[in-house]
């Protein structure tokens, strides 16, 4: 649905280390990096691009990643908290959102809404 996005962050060093840590159980890496941002996705096509500016004081957003299994929102959630993310909702079925639809939340460094979900 989208080629790519941007997030403003403030550290970048702690954002590279969280989104490395997160986005690994759904497949995604770090593709570039360099003192101005960083860009993640699948390998050769990052699609998240980190940008650093330390004035940004923003509202935070949401970006939803789609996973291939209940086990990789898991993993996405621990490995995420274990980097510096918070706890936004653990894995778990959002029934209220639909029947099959199973997520994971985090807020990272920036205070952004991350999300892994298989719907």
């Amino acid at each position: 649905m989208y080629d790519h996005i941007g997030l403003k962050v403030k550290d970048l060093d702690a954002s590279v280390r969280f989104y490395t840590a997160a986005l690994k159980p759904l497949g995604f890496v770090l593709c570039s990096r360099d003192d101005s941002g960083a860009g993640f996705g699948p390998p050769d096509a990052p699609a998240l691009w980190l940008y650093a500016d330390k004035s940004h004081r923003g509202p935070g957003i949401h970006i939803a990643f789609s996973a291939t299994s209940h086990d990789a929102i898991k993993q996405f959630h621990s490995t995420g908290v274990k980097a510096g993310g918070r706890d936004n909702g653990g894995a778990g079925p959002r029934a209220d959102y639909s029947p099959t639809y199973y997520a994971a939340f985090l807020i990272d460094p920036d205070g952004n809404n991350i999300e892994a979900v298989k719907a």
